[in-house]
C-alpha cells in the first residue's frame, strides 16, 4: 500500500511536525515481536517500545486473547455508582506490585490524566485534613507530566508550556534540573555530583511559598521525556525526607519508569523510596489499550473517607467515563501475568547492561556527541545542537535511522533507545550501529 492511498487531510498528528510528515509519511500497518511493517512493506525495529509502552513486544497472544474474551463477556460498564470485576482484579494486582502501603488504585486512561488526578487528590487530601490552604505545587525544570493543564503547569519543558501560559495553574514553582554536565557519561550507575540540586528547594522555593502552603512535589524518578536524565545519588531519598519534614506529599510520575523499565516493578523500588502517590500508564497494558492510574498510600484514602457527610455523598468528585474500563483492565491483568511468567522485568535489567555497554563503546568519541546516559533498559546519546536550529540534528538522524529500518526517539538534541524487554542482542547491535552510522553521516 503506497502512502498516497491514504487521505491525510483529516488526521492531525500529535507531537509531530505535520507539514513535514505529509511530505515523508511514516505509516505502520502491522507489528509483531520487535518489528513493525510499514505501509510500503518495510520492516522497522521498534527501538523505543513505541513510546515506552510495549514492554513485552508486539502482538502477544495472551494479551490479545484476554481482550477478545473480555469483549465477548462484558464490553463496557459505567464506572459511576457501579463497577466491574476486572477493575477490582487489576487494582488488586497493581497494588500488590507497588511498594510500601501504596494500596489504593484510582484508574484513568493515560499518563496525562494520571498527573492531573494525582494533583487533585493532593488538594482534596489536604482539605479533608483541615489544611485546604495547601495549594502550591512544585515540579521540576524539564519534567514531563502530560498535556493536561495541571500536568503542563507542574511540567517544565518550555515548548509544552509557552503557548498556554495564561491558563496554567498560578501557584506552581519548579526545582532546578538534575543534570550535572560533569556527569555527561553515565553507565548503569547513579551519578555523584558536587552540586546540591535540592539546596534551592530548601533555601528559596519552600521559604518563598512557606512549606505549610505546599500540597505536593511531583517528579519523574528518571527524567524520561527530556532525554533520560538520571538523578544524582541520594537525590530522591533526600527529597522524600524534605517532604516528610514539611508534611508535603511526594508524587512519583512513573508512566515511563513503571512496570519493568528499570529492571524492577517501579522506579520507586529501584531507588528505595516510597512516594505518597505513584502515577502509571503505558506498559501496564503493553500499550495495547489505554489505561492509566494513580496508586495512593492508605492514609490518603483513609483521610478522604473520614467525613461527617452522609454516606450517600461522594467523597471525591473526580473520575472518567472510562475509569477502570473492563477491557483495559483485562488487558492489564494479562500483561502483568505475562511479564511475571516470562521474568521480563529481570530480563529488562539484564539487557539494559547490554544496551549501556553498546552505547558507551560505540558512541563515545563520535562527532558532536557530548553525553551518553544509560540506566535500566534505556540509553540516550546527547548531541551538540546545530547553531540556531535546536533539535534539527537529532530529527534528521531519526529520519535517517527510520529509512534504514530502526525506530529511535528524538528528544530535543538527544536520541534515545528504549526497546521492548524481549529485545535480543542482535537487535541492540542493529539499533546502535544504525544510529552510530547516522550520527557520523550527519556530522
Amino acid at each position: 500500500m503506497a502512502y498516497n492511498d491514504f487521505n491525510m487531510d483529516s488526521h492531525w498528528l500529535p507531537f509531530t511536525p505535520n507539514r513535514h510528515f505529509r511530505k515523508e509519511p511514516r505509516v505502520f500497518v502491522r507489528a509483531d515481536g520487535m518489528h513493525f511493517t510499514t505501509h510500503d512493506g518495510r520492516q522497522v525495529i521498534d527501538g523505543i517500545s513505541s513510546l515506552w509502552c510495549v514492554g513485552a513486544g508486539h502482538n502477544r497472544k495472551p494479551i490479545n486473547e484476554a481482550i477478545k474474551k473480555q469483549l465477548d463477556t462484558l464490553d463496557y460498564a459505567t464506572a459511576f455508582n457501579a463497577a466491574n470485576d476486572q477493575a477490582f482484579l487489576a487494582a488488586e494486582k497493581i497494588a500488590a506490585m507497588a511498594p510500601g502501603d501504596l494500596n489504593k488504585v484510582l484508574f484513568c486512561n493515560s499518563g496525562s490524566e494520571a498527573a492531573d488526578t494525582s494533583l487533585k487528590v493532593a488538594l482534596a487530601y489536604h482539605r479533608a485534613r483541615g489544611e485546604g490552604h495547601r495549594n502550591v505545587f512544585i515540579g521540576r525544570e524539564r519534567g514531563y507530566h502530560g498535556v493536561g493543564f495541571g500536568g503542563m503547569s507542574v511540567g517544565g519543558i518550555p515548548s509544552n508550556r509557552k503557548v498556554y501560559g495564561a491558563a496554567l495553574l498560578p501557584r506552581v514553582d519548579h526545582m532546578r534540573f538534575i543534570h550535572d554536565p560533569a556527569n555527561a557519561y553515565i553507565h548503569n550507575q547513579e551519578p555523584q555530583s558536587q552540586e546540591d540540586y535540592l539546596l534551592e528547594l530548601e533555601n528559596r522555593i519552600l521559604p518563598l511559598h512557606d512549606p505549610s502552603n505546599v500540597a505536593a512535589i511531583i517528579v519523574e524518578p528518571v527524567a524520561g521525556s527530556a532525554g533520560w536524565y538520571i538523578p544524582p545519588q541520594g537525590y530522591l531519598k533526600r527529597l522524600r525526607e524534605i517532604c516528610d519534614k514539611h508534611g508535603i506529599l511526594l508524587i512519583f510520575d512513573e508512566v515511563i519508569t513503571g512496570f519493568g523499565r528499570m529492571g524492577t516493578n517501579f522506579g520507586a523500588d529501584f531507588y528505595g523510596v516510597v512516594p505518597d502517590m505513584l502515577n502509571f500508564a503505558k506498559c501496564v497494558t503493553n500499550g495495547v489499550i489505554p489505561l492509566g492510574g494513580v496508586i495512593c498510600r492508605d492514609r490518603i484514602y483513609d483521610a478522604m473517607m473520614k467525613t461527617d457527610a452522609p454516606e450517600h455523598v461522594i467523597e471525591f468528585f473526580h473520575g472518567y467515563t472510562y475509569s477502570g474500563h473492563p477491557v483495559s483492565c483485562a488487558a492489564a491483568i494479562a500483561t502483568l501475568d505475562l511479564y511475571q511468567k516470562e521474568n521480563l522485568f529481570q530480563r529488562a535489567g539484564e539487557m539494559g547492561k547490554v544496551l549501556g555497554d553498546a552505547f558507551h563503546s560505540t558512541f563515545k568519541g563520535l562527532p558532536n556527541v557530548i553525553g551518553i546516559r544509560s540506566l535500566g533498559l534505556a540509553a540516550a546519546v546527547e548531541l551538540a545542537p546545530i547553531a540556531g536550529k535546536p533539535g534539527k540534528r537529532a530529527y534528521d538522524i531519526f529520519l535517517d535511522c527510520f529509512k534504514k529500518g530502526s525506530l529511535v526517539r528524538p528528544a530535543g538534541d538527544v536520541l534515545v533507545i528504549a526497546p521492548p524487554y524481549v529485545v535480543e542482542k542482535e537487535h541492540i547491535s542493529t539499533l546502535v550501529n544504525t544510529l552510530a552510522d547516522s550520527i557520523k553521516a550527519h556530522a
